[in-house]
């Protein structure tokens, strides 16, 4: 669409906040007629109504469901589910519903420039990691490029800003992808699935479906999990551009079309000339930080992802090198009295904190929090042989002691009945009493965190904390 197309358009912008804001700003600036519309009346709501209000943007608090009269499109943000009120007299009215990447992807190149192409990443977890990976192995390669989306920098000013990229690495949740339809990535990636947020999507097959979306209209590579058969069916199942090629990733040794793991070794059989006889040795797994199997699985794609753009081996292990994880992602804190201690706050489901638990033995862990209708038993069962220990905290500890009860019923656990911040410090110091030298305390909640802190930030600051003050009393 070109600037003329939006002159006069009305556009209702669903939701505040770090999308609808930025959102409904653009769509003001390109003379689109814009009422923002939020289910929330608070404080904060109002000053930011008021910054757009001074702008001319009309913003309506505390009615979020009703669809304002001649509206002609509707640019949500991510949360807003699709069963929502406003969603469901915009289908009887014909009116249709785009995303904050929808709305990106559909003004790139509004400029006149050649857009940048996407490579995209989806999945369960990872996402962030993996994003960052990529970027910065782009970046290794001298290509101009940003870690955008879901990662939490705003597409729209990766898409419209000053900056000219050559490509970048976008982070897509399963959120966003619902409502991108015109989503064409140059090559995307599917990381992992495991049951999430099915509270919003209502089942595991739409949770699924909408992950799925990423693939669809790729040009070059749709890389999927070879050790998830689930990612791979997506693939199989996604219309793709013509000599659009399905590259797999594992932590064995690769196949034909895969990247995977030979003796300590990165290596590449799909971007070779001779893929069922060569192999291109990428990277060392030392290379990567943290080296634990489920960040090695990471590098892979997103390594993926670079060669499908042309990358050399040399980026792919420089980037590598010169990634450093963000905070409270499998995070050393520090040892004290030879006992480990990891700081995983952002393992907030199952699949996370298994992962996480994988890549360590003996193990004294800390959980809980808010469950999000999970089940923990096939998580215990997966773990109970590299447990020394287990410490509990949050609302629906409950829920991870049954399990232990009946899945490592010989494993000790320390149930804190109290869910206030401070019981993370009790918590560590449990969790001391519980570990040996040569163990790991390792805080993968497997669940959210809002029970006791802002977010998995603040949980994994608090942890941090007591250790170090742990630390403290020791010297």
């Amino acid at each position: 669409m070109s600037n003329q197309d939006w002159r006069g358009k009305r556009v209702t912008v669903a939701g505040l906040g770090v999308s609808g804001i930025p959102a409904a700003k653009v769509l003001h600036g390109l003379g689109a007629v814009v009422t923002v519309v939020n289910d929330g009346d608070d404080e904060r709501s109002r000053t930011q109504a008021a910054e757009l209000e001074a702008q001319g943007i009309t913003v309506r608090l505390g009615d979020g469901a009703t669809l304002p009269e001649s509206t002609e499109l509707i640019v949500t943000t991510p949360g807003w589910k699709p069963d929502k009120p406003l969603f469901t007299a915009a289908a009887e009215a014909g009116v249709p519903v785009w995303g904050d990447v929808e709305l990106a992807w559909r003004l790139r190149g509004l400029d006149g420039r050649e857009p940048a192409p996407w490579l995209a990443v989806t999945g369960t977890n990872g996402k962030t990691t993996t994003v960052r990976m990529l970027a910065s192995i782009l970046e290794a390669a001298g290509l101009r490029t940003a870690a955008v989306g879901n990662i939490g920098v705003s597409l729209l000013d990766a898409v419209l800003g000053d900056e000219k990229y050559d490509v970048l690495a976008v982070e897509l949740s399963s959120y966003q992808l619902h409502w991108a339809p015109s989503l064409r990535a140059h090559s995307a990636a599917v990381l992992n699935l495991a049951p999430d947020h099915l509270d919003w999507h209502g089942s595991m097959e739409a949770y699924a479906a909408d992950k799925g979306r990423i693939y669809e209209g790729n040009r070059i590579a749709c890389v999927y999990n070879a050790q998830e058969r689930a990612t791979e069916d997506l693939v199989r199942e996604a219309d793709v551009e013509e000599g659009c090629r399905a590259i797999g990733f594992t932590l064995a040794t690769p196949g034909p079309s895969q990247l995977g793991v030979v003796d300590g070794i990165l290596v590449d059989r799909a971007f070779v000339a001779n893929r069922q006889k060569q192999a291109q040795e990428l990277a060392e797994v030392t290379d990567v930080n943290p080296s634990a199997p489920h960040n090695i699985a990471n590098a892979l794609a997103a390594a993926a992802l670079a060669r499908a753009f042309g990358v050399g081996p040399a980026a792919v292990r420089d980037g590598l090198r010169a990634f450093r994880p963000d905070p409270h992602r499998i995070e050393h804190v520090a040892d004290v009295a030879g006992v480990a201690y990891i700081d995983d706050s952002k393992a907030t489901n199952t699949h996370a904190a298994e992962a996480s638990l994988a890549a360590y033995d003996p193990i004294v862990w800390i959980a809980g929090g808010l469950a999000k209708g999970a089940a923990f038993g096939e998580l215990v069962t997966g773990a109970a042989g590299r447990l020394r220990g287990v410490v509990l905290i949050g609302r629906d500890r409950a829920l991870i002691r049954e399990a232990l009860a009946r899945h490592a019923p010989e494993v000790p656990v320390v149930d804190l009945d109290r869910t206030d911040t401070g019981a993370m410090s009790e918590a560590v110091r449990e969790a001391t009493r519980l570990a040996r030298p040569g163990d790991t305390v390792l805080m993968a909640p497997a669940c959210a965190s809002m029970d006791m802190f802002v977010n998995y930030n603040k949980r994994g600051e608090a942890f941090a904390d007591a250790v170090r003050a742990l630390a403290a009393e020791s010297d």
